[in-house]
């Protein structure tokens, strides 16, 4: 990957911002797209992009003369899914994620100088619920809300390989890093010495270090393949063995466990989906393209988020 020009969605997120610097690091030109780009420079500014451009998915706005040229696109922006999940909150993630990729697809279709790769965001929840089952990318998808948002937004950028570019669906686990939100709030809980199973506990939890989910975007822009990839680690853990690799990280107990009657009258259907379902994932079509982990045990993740 020499002198790319990269255009990031989501650029401000988590994923977004240590993509963006990663790949600044390496040398490439990034591209942020932004609902309101300020000023480079500026507080709050996009530090990681030489440049920002502005979009406005309600209305279908985009300035398409600033992605010519482009190398490759990484759609990472969405509306965050914490919270619970009224109808109102459950139509603004469906609809941020399925009708910016649309907008995406229509634009590029468009253009004179096509990228050559399009990376699209989705997530392991395009599985369900699914117990037991280790689920690979030839797996089916599952049922659920979760489930739903995902179909609907992979099969949004269905017409982009008809335009001649290369299509790769991530699909994200749980990200363990520094500033992961979920992981920041899972360590205050724990350091007030509350932290323990939740529901029972067997639950598979399917994560990636934020690293590794750096690096392994970077391989798929690099790699000639496409398709759906499981961004997850090879090592998937019971939320129960998660929860104590955490204590032991932080050096406290692991003992208070939440019974699933409190967490789904407290977070409603988001806490059965993002905590409670069970999704035992692995990563076949990354490692069979070569893509090797620096963290593919939970513990040095940890420790690195920590």
């Amino acid at each position: 990957m020499d002198g790319m020009r990269v255009a990031i969605t989501g650029i401000r997120g988590l994923i977004g911002r240590a993509l963006a610097t990663s790949l600044r690091a390496d040398g490439h030109e990034i591209v942020g797209i932004s609902r309101s780009p300020d000023p480079l420079g500026a507080p709050g500014g996009d530090e990681t992009a030489e440049k920002t451009v502005a979009w406005d998915v309600a209305a279908g706005a985009i300035e398409a003369s600033a992605l010519e040229g482009l190398d490759a696109i990484v759609h990472l922006a969405g509306e965050s899914i914490g919270g619970r999940w009224t109808d109102r909150r459950k139509t603004a993630i469906m609809s941020s994620r399925v009708e910016s990729t649309r907008l995406l697809a229509g634009v590029i279709r468009q253009l004179d100088a096509k990228p050559s790769v399009f990376v699209c965001g989705s997530a392991i929840g395009f599985y369900g619920d699914r117990g037991e089952e280790e689920l690979t990318e030839r797996s089916l998808p599952g049922d659920g809300f979760l489930a739903e948002v995902c179909m609907r937004w992979e099969r949004a950028a269905v017409p982009i390989p008809d335009a001649g570019v290369r299509l790769v669906r991530i699909r994200t686990g749980l990200v363990v890093g520094p500033g992961a939100e979920a992981i920041e709030r899972m360590a205050k809980i724990t350091r007030l010495g509350v932290g323990g199973p939740l529901g029972t506990g067997r639950q598979w939890w399917s994560w990636i270090s934020l690293d590794d989910e750096v690096r392994a975007i970077c391989h798929l822009i690099d790699s000639n393949a496409s398709g759906a990839f499981n961004l997850t680690a090879p090592n998937p853990v019971r939320q129960r063995d998660f929860q104590q690799a955490l204590s032991a990280a932080l050096r406290r107990p692991s003992f208070m466990p939440a019974p699933k009657f409190a967490l789904r009258a407290a977070l409603g259907e988001m806490g059965q989906g993002l905590l409670l379902d069970s999704t035992r994932v692995l990563p076949d079509a990354l490692t069979d393209d070569g893509f090797e982990f620096m963290h593919p045990q939970l513990d040095g993740a940890l420790a690195e988020a920590l």
